[in-house]
């Protein structure tokens, strides 16, 4: 029988073209992410080797003053890219993942970012996570809304009642060689995956691919409990088209407006605004006030004194920068505050929209979401203050160029260490696909 309902299935003309036309649009995202993948990859090889240029250029032309050196010279810090990031862009094709900094206010280069079309950006990238999370539920709703709805309007639903023995398991059936069928294609499409885009089959990688599954069982027991109903294939194709709006598309909306407008963050434009502003004044303010706060914030360097007989002094500067910041910090923790806030409110909300659960998992996984992007503003922000801590003695002491070694400074990179909670990634899921299965099976049982 379970052969015979399979070969029914697969021989419609209808089935094959559903199939084909999402494993196609599945390679394709398979492309897009490897475009994404040597972007990547090719930011990281350029800024290394613009990075090495670019302090020997510095270094050669600027060899009298170390402090007038450092004002130039950037230092880059990278967020390490994992290759299953190609399944599941995220947000970083918004957010950057490589950070040059010179060794002055961070405030004023934290949120630099490389230029991007708009319309580009609104559009999105078609990767994997888009074809799963948008167009499965699609193919699923069109396999599915008629199973029984179709058979009892042609008249031929009384004929396999009298021929099989138990109805409700002659149903399952059906179900079931339409989930082999998409689990099939979504396990075809990742084992390519990983030979194309060349992902480890590790603890992350199978993760992913659980998300993905049980993605697709929620749409098949929502498809479930609709048919349960047992109305009509009209019907059942409207309330699940507008399933699909409501949760793709319109709860999302809602939520990120709620979220928006509940953690409102100061624009990181008025922050650096507010550190350079902080530094110019610093300008017009008696010297010995700014140096009171330089020593404040780094007691280390409190012997180090503004020579009396000189008008520009690099400690005086650069004490400067670092007031710019200083005085920018409550900004600037405000703004970080409301982001990490913004983070556990989507997380605790997505909790009960599977398809925003799912999304936020699968941008978890590929170290794409809001949180990685935190931490490696944190890690740049370490990563600034270790550079300005090597470098500010030799500035104050005028040490000679010449005698540091200027090639041990290579792109440094930054590891996001977060695991993901398998408990955490899966029940949301599990627990609304026993849900809808059960009120779907108390259903057939009432109408049986």
């Amino acid at each position: 029988m379970l052969q015979l309902l399979f070969k029914n299935f697969i021989r419609s003309k209808g089935t094959k073209i559903g199939l084909l036309f999402l494993l196609i649009i599945g390679f394709i995202s398979l492309l897009i992410g490897h475009q994404f993948q040597e972007k990547q990859e090719n930011n990281i090889a350029e800024t290394a080797a613009y990075q090495k240029e670019h302090i020997a250029r510095n270094a050669n032309f600027h060899k009298d003053e170390m402090g007038l050196l450092l004002y130039y010279i950037k230092f880059s810090l990278a967020n390490k890219t994992l290759p299953i990031n190609a399944l599941s862009i995220g947000q970083r094709d918004v957010n950057p993942s490589i950070q040059s900094v010179t060794i002055r206010g961070l405030e004023g280069q934290k949120y630099d970012s490389e230029l991007n079309n708009p319309s580009n950006l609104l559009a999105g990238n078609i990767d994997f996570s888009f074809v799963l999370l948008y167009l499965f539920p699609l193919l699923i709703i069109a396999f599915s809304y008629n199973i029984i709805s179709e058979e009892k309007e042609s008249g031929t639903w009384k004929i396999v009642a009298t021929q099989s023995p138990n109805t409700f398991l002659y149903i399952l059936k059906l179900f079931y060689v339409r989930i082999l069928s998409l689990t099939a294609l979504v396990t075809v499409l990742l084992l390519t995956a990983v030979f194309f885009l060349k992902i480890p089959i590790d603890q992350s990688f199978l993760i992913f691919y659980g998300i993905a599954v049980l993605y697709i069982l929620f749409w098949f027991a929502v498809c479930f409990f609709i048919v349960s109903l047992q109305k009509n294939s009209n019907y059942n194709a409207v309330i699940l088209l507008t399933i699909w709006l409501f949760l793709i598309i319109i709860v999302p909306a809602a939520v990120n407006t709620y979220i928006v407008n509940t953690y409102k963050v100061p624009e990181a434009l008025e922050l650096t605004l507010k550190q350079r502003n902080a530094y110019h004044e610093k300008w017009d303010t008696d010297k010995n006030e700014t140096m009171e706060k330089f020593y404040k914030h780094y007691p280390q360097f409190r012997s180090y004194k503004i020579p009396a007989d000189k008008e520009f002094s690099w400690l005086w500067y650069y004490a400067m920068q670092q007031m710019g910041d200083d005085e920018s910090a409550a900004e600037s923790k405000e703004l970080e505050t409301k982001l990490e806030q913004r983070n556990r409110a989507g997380e605790l909300i997505a909790q009960f929209i599977p398809t925003l659960h799912t999304q936020i998992q699968l941008n978890e996984i590929a170290k794409s979401d809001l949180q990685n992007q935190l931490l490696f503003l944190k890690e740049t922000k370490t990563f600034h203050e270790k550079m300005r801590l090597y470098f500010y003695p030799k500035i104050f002491d005028n040490a000679s160029v010449d005698q540091e070694n200027w090639q041990n400074f290579k792109v440094e990179t930054f590891t996001d260490s977060t695991s993901v909670s398998v408990l955490k990634a899966f029940l949301p899921l599990a627990i609304f696909n026993f849900l809808l299965i059960g009120f779907g099976w108390r259903n057939f049982v009432k109408n049986r």
